[in-house]
């Protein structure tokens, strides 16, 4: 009794280890291929709970979520032959499995390597037919949908893998002409700079010959219209004055003398020699008497 219940329980285990070494998942998120004898029987093998018969198949499974490679940093030379040193990377998905496998055989090195080959072949060819200013800001987003859409061509033709995005992280001068080219940039500037502070002073010039010129024209205006006014009140005053007189001639004769009086003595000290018949003094003398 013990040694059948020994020999089914063994016969038991062996048939279970047969089925879980037979028995293979493949997830969502991963691409796979099933080898019968070294070759591919299955070329894309479709998410799930599979059976293979151990020692005779044999499963490769790969990650078929979108994945991040980069790229080596790589000295290229721009249109104007400056040396710059670009820091990209590459967004890269597995697309066709059994082209993949038989590119690669699933060795990640191995796709660095051939990924790295033709992206930097496309990026030197870019590179050099764009100046430094295209490449830094004007031209390098076209530049690298350029890049990404024929690199994404042949990478889907020769490894079975879709290009997704090619992207430069980093553009950075080689530190053998950084120093050169950073007071080449300051002389540049400084030599802006002063074209700006000439043109600023040129125009302040200008500006303040303008104004010169206009303070004049509004003092002249302004010193007219004083002259036309005071002109037009003296003519008024003159006027009056006449119209006062016309009135009464004695009496305007005799106030006139009074103020002459006033403004010739206004202290003790003041003298005035005069003939006792002059005119001056002819309203402090006796009046005559009037005529009836």
């Amino acid at each position: 009794m013990s040694n059948r219940f020994f020999l089914f329980s063994s016969l038991a285990f062996v048939v279970l280890l047969l089925l879980s070494s037979s028995l293979y998942i493949v997830t969502e998120r991963e691409r796979a291929v099933e080898l019968r004898f070294g070759q591919i029987s299955d070329a894309d093998v479709q998410p799930g709970l599979h059976f293979h018969i151990p020692g005779i198949d044999k499963v490769k499974i790969f990650d078929g979520r979108l994945q991040a490679l980069d790229v080596p940093q790589a000295r290229f030379l721009t249109l104007e032959q400056k040396a710059v040193v670009v820091d990209a990377y590459i967004k890269w998905q597995i697309q066709d499995v059994q082209k993949f496998y038989k590119a690669t055989s699933g060795d990640l090195f191995r796709v660095k390597q051939l990924m790295t080959q033709r992206v930097d072949s496309r990026l030197r060819n870019s590179f050099g037919s764009l100046t430094l200013s295209e490449v830094v800001s004007g031209r390098r987003e076209e530049m690298m949908k350029k890049i990404t859409s024929n690199l994404n061509a042949v990478a889907l033709n020769e490894l079975g893998v879709s290009v997704r995005d090619v992207r430069v992280k980093k553009i950075d001068l080689p530190e053998d002409v950084s120093d050169s080219v950073f007071q080449r940039m300051a002389s540049e500037r400084e030599k802006e700079a002063r074209e700006y502070r000439s043109k600023g002073k040129e125009a302040g010039k200008a500006i303040r010959a303008n104004a010169d010129r206009e303070r004049r024209y509004i003092l002249a205006e302004a010193n007219r219209q004083a002259e036309i006014l005071k002109g037009k009140g003296d003519a008024g005053a003159a006027a009056i004055y006449a119209e006062a007189y016309g009135k009464d001639t004695e009496f305007y004769s005799f106030y006139r003398s009074l103020q002459a009086y006033r403004k010739s003595f206004r202290t003790r000290s003041d003298v005035l020699l005069l003939k006792p018949d002059s005119e001056f003094f002819k309203f402090l003398k006796k009046p005559a008497p009037s005529a009836p």
